[in-house]
């Protein structure tokens, strides 16, 4: 074998193993990043499965819904920052809880209430079960209280109570649209088979007026109705669902009862959830989850459900600036255009407009009403 013919050898032989290290290289680098395991990680917490629910409405575009409020993308390389943001995170977990409800059932400001009243007293067994088999008319929440004379309040019929006086509403309004005339009717069908099962005379407001209530009361909360959402998506490498989870759980959001949804909890019992990340759902149930890529996640804020005074939308910047960080991710709109700095604080003043409108019209966001309402 001559000495060119042997350099041949040699060369084809490192052209080989430089062509395999690369691929090894290649293959490693755009793997579905892991989690860390716990020994190496000891400030990860255990992800407990809790999630306060509502109903929610399908997610919009990277920006407000209603009122014109939209976030716009920009063009080109600008990349999100959050340097003129000083809210802290641990300081948001701390901030005051909300005051009590002082309105909750039925309400005059967005129901159509019907008096009901009994000829003798009637026990709360007996009002249940008189109750309809179903609480909605139409698509609107429907509802029956009885008066309380110990605790001079309304209240849902109780076992052991009796009650001289009802009071039956529909919803005039939600996310559904306005309450209609056919809504309206079914209404006063429920309430008087009601009425009738425990000897009562109901007395019922005019049909064209609540409707006409309702379609006010929809125009403004269509209106007014803002829900926020941004996409994280990968710069390099994709990541695993529990890579996902373990950087989440670290900014406190825990795990929804849907696979491949996260929420940041609320302060108070029963109520919705501060902000919720979402991720491939299909990931999340693969029969190996860590090996599936995840490429992008949603972060998302149903502006009315949530108190002002929980800051969720500097939280959501925090949470967002904290997982594009560690998870080397940029924040987009869902078309995919990164979003710089600029275009957080016109909307942050969108959004204090848009709490001082919904507290004018005593629909504070967050409050009892207001969830109803935009549900």
């Amino acid at each position: 074998m001559s000495n060119f013919q042997l350099g041949l050898i040699i060369a084809g032989a490192l052209v080989l193993i430089v062509v395999v290290a690369y691929n090894a290289w290649t293959t490693h680098r755009n793997a579905p990043k892991r989690p860390r395991p716990a020994e190496a990680d000891p400030a990860q917490e255990p992800v407990a499965r809790h999630e306060p629910a509502f109903d929610g409405a399908v997610l919009t575009g990277a920006g407000l819904t209603g009122a014109g409020l939209v976030g716009s993308g920009a063009e080109g390389e600008a990349e999100p920052g959050f340097d003129g943001h000083a809210v802290d995170l641990r300081d948001a977990l701390d901030l005051p809880v909300p005051t009590a409800e002082r309105r909750g059932g039925l309400d005059p400001l967005i129901d159509a209430i019907a008096p009901i009243v009994a000829e003798q007293q009637v026990s709360g067994d007996a009002a249940l079960a008189a109750l309809p088999p179903t609480r909605r008319a139409g698509s609107k929440p429907f509802a029956v209280e009885g008066f309380n004379d110990a605790a001079q309040q309304w209240e849902t019929p109780q076992p052991g109570q009796r009650y001289l006086q009802f009071q039956a509403g529909v919803q005039l309004a939600n996310r559904l649209g306005a309450l209609n005339e056919i809504e309206f009717s079914e209404f006063v069908m429920k309430a008087q088979g009601f009425a009738d099962a425990i000897n009562a005379a109901p007395d019922f407001p005019d049909m064209l007026h609540e409707v006409a209530r309702a379609r006010e009361l929809d125009q403004f909360a269509s209106e007014h109705d803002a829900q926020l959402t941004f996409v994280l998506r990968a710069r390099h490498a994709a990541w695993s669902p529990g890579y996902v989870q373990q950087n989440a759980a670290r900014l406190g959001l825990v795990a929804g009862a849907i696979p491949g949804r996260l929420v940041l909890p609320a302060q108070g019992p029963g109520l919705p959830p501060v902000l919720t990340l979402t991720y491939d759902a299909q990931a999340a149930m693969s029969d190996d989850p860590e090996q599936s890529a995840v490429r992008d996640i949603v972060l998302s804020l149903d502006v009315a459900q949530v108190h002002r005074s929980q800051q969720p939308f500097a939280r959501l910047r925090e949470v967002a600036a904290a997982l594009g960080e560690a998870m080397d991710g940029v924040l987009c709109d869902q078309n995919g255009t990164p979003l710089p700095a600029m275009t957080m604080e016109p909307i942050a003043a969108d959004l204090e407009q848009l709490y001082d409108k919904l507290d004018s019209r005593e629909l504070s966001a967050g409050s009892a009403l207001a969830r109803r309402l935009f549900s």
